[in-house]
């Protein structure tokens, strides 16, 4: 346990500095130890964790996790091949931000979803309701991750869930943002299948979603 925190805090350090070489020496780091890419998972979601927590608090600045994701995206992308890693299923994930342009959080739960081994589709931001439908159904996603920063973006899932049932998708629906941290019962009225409030949640209600697939 200490030396899992002592790689948790030097992947967080090497993070905010957007250290890409030393980042990805920490990994390497635990995977040599470990033998396993589970616990280079681990140390990945512990950190992004940590810093979605601290932005949400004002510790952290716009760029530091913004490129956090970026930088734990490219390590997962060259590292995965080596530990010749499978995914966990056949299932296809799609993300995307609704109506809003921010991406931020978008990009730590990428991450994550990414390090757990499932197949993510990034459908990128500022999407509107017909773009991340005709997406949905053009790469047949089976479960979709709506990304929302304000209300009335929020309040938009539910024509989604609409159209997804005029065309018979059977596609779940896991929203995420602030409007849905703020009202504990919004996506219960917009029709979604789960809340995701951080990137570690996401990951419990993709398996608990697909497991009854």
């Amino acid at each position: 346990m200490e030396q899992s925190n002592r790689h948790v805090q030097l992947f967080l350090d090497t993070l905010l500095t957007m250290d890409r070489i030393g980042s990805e020496k920490v990994l390497r780091e635990v995977a040599a130890q470990q033998q396993s890419f589970e616990a280079v998972e681990q140390v990945i979601t512990e950190t992004l964790t940590i810093i979605g927590d601290g932005w949400e608090a004002g510790d952290y600045s716009l760029s530091q996790i913004y490129m956090s994701g970026v930088i734990c995206e490219e390590i997962i992308e060259r590292m995965l091949p080596e530990f010749r890693m499978v995914r966990k299923n056949s299932s296809k994930i799609g993300i995307g931000v609704l109506i809003d342009n921010h991406a931020l959080g978008k990009r730590i739960v990428k991450a994550v979803v990414q390090a757990e081994g499932f197949e993510i589709f990034d459908f990128g931001h500022g999407l509107s309701v017909d773009e991340m439908v005709e997406k949905t159904t053009a790469y047949h996603i089976d479960v979709l991750l709506v990304s929302t920063l304000m209300l009335p973006s929020a309040l938009k899932v539910k024509e989604i869930r609409e159209q997804f049932d005029q065309r018979g998708l059977t596609t779940r629906l896991i929203v995420g943002g602030a409007p849905f941290r703020f009202d504990s019962h919004l996506w219960q009225e917009v029709g979604a299948d789960a809340d995701g409030k951080n990137a570690t949640a996401v990951i419990s209600i993709i398996e608990r979603l697909v497991a009854k697939q």
